[in-house]
């Protein structure tokens, strides 16, 4: 990879990767036809880091993550948690998706979604009704613990999905465009929830967008890979403060120019360009 003023393509190698994803390759194959989605798509990722995942429409960003999530069987190379390969859905881990309003169970309440996964864990009552309350006030929504999802906006379906996955501690955070189907006031309100539970919590996230500013408000990292077949175009080191909010954050010169950055690879993936090398 090459090196620009604008965006570093790497960061020192942490001592131990909580994630590693390894020569990873998906090829969909049906009848006489295959089509290669991944190939050779390696990264890492180091305890407690909040890394974003952009590119370009059809770059294979949700597949890529249902196979980190094990949810989706990889072709080759190989996907590693905690020194573990993954070949089903880790303990570890847990998917927040886009599609919030499919995830959540209408005739459930919002403590009775958020509770689910933990009754499925087989957590103690005494200890579920502690996570889920915790989970809850974490995201603001302490005050409708008994309502419906359909009784609550879109925002606040998204945070009930937040709590449920924030509700199962888990060691690492998957989110596919989690914020992609709500409005743009909701969107930055749930950016910063994110950021939020994240320094709280110290947990690991990988979250998945195709919203450049996004990526970069968010991430201390941002991987941008290539058109399809995807490998890691570049990786640029978000070199913006830690404490971020989104005015005074998105005025400052350094978030343009890393936007713009970001903005020039997307644009050079349209056009096919592969990494050096």
């Amino acid at each position: 990879m090459t090196t620009t003023p604008i965006g570093a393509t790497a960061r020192p190698e942490a001592p131990t990767a909580l994630l590693d994803v390894r020569d990873l390759r998906k090829v969909y194959s049906g009848g006489s036809r295959s089509v290669e989605a991944v190939r050779n798509l390696t990264f890492s990722i180091a305890p407690g880091e909040l890394v974003c995942i952009v590119g370009p429409s059809g770059a294979g960003k949700t597949t890529l993550l249902r196979c980190v999530a094990g949810l989706l069987d990889t072709t080759a190379g190989e996907v590693v948690l905690e020194g573990e390969k993954v070949t089903g859905p880790p303990r570890g881990m847990a998917v927040v998706f886009q599609e919030y309003g499919r995830s959540l169970f209408p005739w459930m309440t919002v403590r009775q979604n958020v509770e689910l996964p933990l009754k499925e864990k087989k957590v103690p009552k005494a200890e579920r009704r502690r996570l889920v309350e915790q989970a809850l006030e974490a995201v603001g929504l302490a005050d409708v613990h008994n309502a419906h999802p359909w009784q609550l906006s879109g925002g606040m379906q998204q945070r009930v999905a937040i709590a449920r996955a924030v509700a199962y501690e888990p060691h690492i955070l998957l989110m596919d465009e989690p914020f992609a189907a709500v409005d743009a006031q909701t969107r930055a309100d749930l950016e910063d929830l994110v950021r939020t539970l994240w320094r709280r919590l110290g947990v690991t996230v990988l979250f998945v967008t195709h919203d450049i500013d996004e990526s970069v408000y968010l991430g201390q990292r941002v991987i941008v890979l290539s058109n399809s077949p995807t490998v890691v175009l570049e990786e640029v080191a978000v070199d913006l403060p830690d404490d971020r909010d989104q005015l005074t954050t998105r005025s400052l010169p350094r978030f343009a120019e890393l936007r713009a950055h970001v903005y020039e690879l997307i644009q050079r993936a349209k056009r096919g360009d592969r990494p050096a090398g």
